[in-house]
């Protein structure tokens, strides 16, 4: 399985393999072009609500992570979002593209993380 994460405003490089834009909402100052997406995968982001609430504020970070995996488990649009995700990661390298500044406080380092912990049960 190869699945990275990449902020969307980084240049484009051929190691990214599939691009996959993983914010609900598209990303400031970055045109469709610009951006060489294959997929926008909105099913997989945090619901609104707890992105909103979380802000990313980094002392929020624990639980927006807990809530956003409870999301990743409980909802089934998420869960499908997941599994393609999973198996596109088996023929193909992977890069899940997020706008968040913070390279380690944001969804795509807990969505990396979880898509990581399902592969291991697999």
């Amino acid at each position: 399985m190869s699945i990275q994460i990449k902020r969307i405003y980084e240049p484009v490089q051929d190691s990214d393999g599939l691009r996959m834009l993983i914010d609900r909402i598209w990303p400031r100052g970055i045109s469709k072009e610009r951006a060489h997406l294959d997929d926008w995968m909105k099913s997989v982001t945090p619901s609104p609500e707890l992105r909103k609430w979380f802000n990313h504020e980094p002392s929020k970070f624990a639980r927006f992570q807990e809530a956003y995996q409870k999301e990743l488990t409980e909802d089934e649009e998420k869960q499908r979002g997941v599994e393609t995700i999973m198996k596109l990661s088996h023929t193909k390298t992977v890069t899940l593209l997020y706008a968040a500044k913070s390279p380690t406080c944001n969804h795509a380092c807990v969505l990396l993380e979880f898509i990581k912990k399902q592969g291991e049960r697999s």
